[in-house]
């Protein structure tokens, strides 16, 4: 019996079909690929953004109470207070971590600027310019409970202690003998929030990337703390009461605010955040070029303009400072 092969032209067809075949399911495959990458680095992006603004909605949301001190300013009269640690992060009058009792401007519980110097507030180190750097100090947490076998404060904490016309600022254990029996104990914080390029290795690869940073005040000493990174731009915009109807009139920027809008402690209701988060290694499939984004939409809007092949997105929110205004200081 006669055995039959594959002609020339069999074969060649059977090599062109399979070429096609092997030929789609490569371009399918690296089609894939291109996608998984590309939601995998906005997936980060959002995660990042949404995690940094968290952060600091959280912080922002406490400015403005003071437990249950209920008078409107922290004076030598009512308030004893601490002495500012070495290295302190403050700029202008009466605005280190701790009350100063001597100055006759009000204590700043929140303060910003935009980084201009190599050196800003003190204690920011290399803040990369043009990006604004917010300082806040407040309360944080729920009141603790300071009692005879149920004491919870700790060593090297600075806690505010409040009565109703009486302040004082502490550190370490707080003994529940010294206290007056309307007192209440609340841990307390400042921080100061900015940007500065850190630089980290990647699989052997020395890349350097921008970061949200935070000073922090822990217990007399001023620390330093990576947030978030990839953190590119940080812009705030205030919504003030200038009427002292406990409505928002008003939208400033920083370069708007004055030291009187700084120290009037009802006067800045809202805070809005923007930040603008980049991708941490460039994306060499990108093709967008001169890509722009605006952060604000007032007169004095950043607009920033990249030639870059990172990805971007821009987060912003509006934060209601429940604690002041006509709801000052309330629990």
């Amino acid at each position: 019996m006669k055995q039959h092969g594959f002609t020339l032209i069999e074969v060649m067809i059977s090599l062109f079909i399979g070429g096609l075949i092997l030929g789609g399911v490569m371009f399918t495959y690296v089609g894939m690929k291109l996608t998984t990458k590309d939601t995998m680095t906005i997936g980060e992006l959002q995660e990042s953004g949404r995690l940094a603004i968290n952060i600091i909605q959280r912080d922002i949301e406490q400015v403005g109470f003071w437990g249950t001190f209920y008078d409107d300013s922290l004076t030598i009269a009512n308030t004893t207070s601490l002495a500012n640690p070495a290295g302190d992060c403050f700029e202008g009058d009466n605005n280190g971590s701790f009350p100063d009792l001597a100055s006759s401007s009000n204590f700043r519980s929140i303060y910003a600027k935009t980084a201009g110097g190599s050196k800003e507030l003190n204690c920011v180190n290399n803040p990369l310019q043009g990006t604004d750097i917010l300082q806040i100090k407040f309360l944080q947490g729920d009141q603790l409970t300071v009692e005879a076998g149920n004491n919870e404060t700790q060593i090297n904490r600075n806690y505010f202690i409040a009565e109703q016309e009486r302040a004082q600022f502490v550190r370490g254990i707080v003994a529940a003998a010294s206290l007056n029996v309307n007192a209440t104990v609340w841990p307390y914080s400042h921080h100061t929030y900015y940007i500065s390029e850190q630089s980290y290795t990647v699989n052997n690869n020395s890349i350097t990337v921008p970061a949200l940073m935070r000073k922090r005040l822990v217990a007399g000493n001023i620390t330093t703390e990576t947030i978030m990174e990839g953190v590119e731009n940080m812009r705030f915009v205030f919504g003030l009461d200038t009427t002292a109807n406990n409505r928002v009139d008003t939208y400033r920027s920083i370069n708007q605010m004055t030291p009187t809008d700084w120290e009037n402690r009802k006067g800045i209701l809202t805070v809005q955040v923007f930040l603008l988060v980049r991708a941490l290694q460039p994306d060499a499939g990108l093709s967008i070029k001169n890509q722009t984004y605006t952060l604000g939409e007032d007169d004095n809007k950043r607009e920033l303009t990249f030639t870059d092949n990172f990805r971007r997105t821009v987060f912003t929110t509006t934060i209601r400072l429940n604690n002041v205004g006509a709801n000052l200081w309330r629990i």
